[in-house]
């Protein structure tokens, strides 16, 4: 039995686990206990087997506006990525997901690989491209990992990969020095250069830092960074995501169009991101725009403004405790992105999960919820802002249209990326 396993039987990681999973935590122990056992049988017994974590992450307002250097409130959450892991004396990364084919990278080669893109092994020779060139050390490893953060659901489980691999590379390589924002950034890197994925910095920053954070990416290589402290339950609310059967997977020519279009708007006034363009002179050349670039373009730029000067106002809400408030904020930013973001509908004109998720979720919660897309859209998840009382009224309207266990609420994790043991 590995050594890490004996410490789960006899409780000596108890509170690390109920730090991360509160009164979840015995389950925790079992899933934990049967990754060991499964690491133990894929590469045989490691007296330096340990326990990380990584987790997902909710956006709570501002939707695509981090690419444009502006605000994002968003939170980690307790559904996660955890892995066993042990070093090796070598430069050789071996990784066995449950469910996916195992993979072996060897980091005596950091350039992006064609033949990576979309794939998992380009995130991990990304991030060590990224971290070497950072001046940290990189070196292999076996893990053997299970994720609970579902893929294409919203809450960005390549982020959660992501942030598990640099934190397995601090731990093992830097004694745990590499700090989240530089963690971030590796892994933002590998997305973009390697794995060939245009996506912001907002998922990996809110997987590596933890709690609720406001994010302002003015100076995206110094984003800054405050945590808050609000407890929905207190404040007689729960978030639930609702999983509408979409998959993220085939979207990320979707998610470039954005990113695309909104720079469009940006360059006819000579500058590369929305952050960087005044708003009263955008509205005043609205007539000219129409002129060089797509009406789509102008709306998803109206939607960047509106979402991003709602961002401080949401924060603000939360550290009030002002609940209502918030409520009125995130119905405001949802509207705008099913309206001038247009994430909601897919190319494929037959399948409207998320409109349908949205316009059930208005008429079961009227006045007293809120309802918006989550994360990039297009597929995937909605989310809901509901009072306690109507969680069960409205998990059973959405499972009834979408499926048993598609609708859940989630807890906010007080922490990013972690070793446990």
């Amino acid at each position: 039995m590995l050594p890490i396993r004996e410490k789960l039987i006899n409780g000596e990681l108890d509170d690390a686990l109920k730090h991360l999973y509160g009164d979840d935590f015995e389950s925790q122990k079992v899933k934990y206990g049967a990754l060991a056992d499964a690491f133990e049988g894929a590469f045989g017994y490691n007296g330096e087997a340990m326990l990380f974590s990584a987790p997902g992450r909710s956006e709570i307002g501002g939707n695509h506006t981090d690419h444009q250097l502006g605000r994002v409130l968003a939170a980690a959450v307790t559904v996660d990525t955890r892995a066993v892991v042990a070093p090796r004396n070598d430069n050789v990364v071996r990784i066995h997901s449950r469910g996916y084919t195992p993979l072996c990278v060897s980091l005596d080669k950091l350039a992006p690989d064609e033949n990576e893109h979309n794939a998992s092994e380009a995130l991990v020779r990304g991030i060590a491209e990224r971290l070497t060139q950072d001046g940290r050390a990189v070196g292999g490893f076996d893990a053997v990992t299970s994720s609970e953060v579902p893929k294409g659901s919203g809450l960005s489980s390549s982020a959660a990969f992501s942030i598990l691999v640099c934190t397995i590379f601090s731990e093992l390589y830097n004694e745990g020095k590499i700090p989240p924002v530089e963690q971030a950034l590796a892994s933002k890197y590998a997305e973009n250069k390697h794995f060939g994925k245009p996506s912001g910095l907002m998922d990996q920053l809110a997987c590596a830092v933890g709690g609720f954070i406001e994010i302002d990416f003015e100076k995206p290589e110094e984003p800054k960074i405050e945590k808050i402290d609000c407890d929905l339950s207190a404040l007689g609310y729960a978030i639930c995501i609702v999983n509408c059967g979409g998959n993220h997977a085939d979207l990320t020519p979707e998610y470039a169009a954005v990113t695309k279009e909104m720079g469009d708007v940006a360059k006819h006034f000579g500058k590369a991101v929305l952050r960087e363009v005044d708003e009263g002179a955008f509205y005043a050349s609205i007539g000219q725009l129409r002129k060089s670039v797509s009406d789509r373009a102008i709306l998803r730029a109206m939607h960047f403004f509106g979402d991003n000067a709602r961002v401080p106002e949401q924060a603000g809400a939360l550290k009030r405790k002002d609940i209502e408030s918030f409520r009125l904020l995130m119905n405001e930013s949802g509207r705008s992105s099913f309206m001038q973001l247009q994430n909601v509908c897919p190319k494929d004109e037959t399948e409207r999960g998320l409109a349908l998720a949205l316009a059930l979720s208005e008429r079961v919660l009227g006045k007293h919820g809120a309802w918006r897309v989550h994360g990039g859209g297009f597929a995937g998840t909605i989310q809901a802002l509901v009072p306690l009382g109507m969680v069960e009224a409205y998990q059973m309207e959405m499972e009834r249209a979408f499926g048993p266990g598609c609708c859940y609420r989630f807890a906010v994790r007080p922490v990013g990326g972690v070793k446990l043991g």
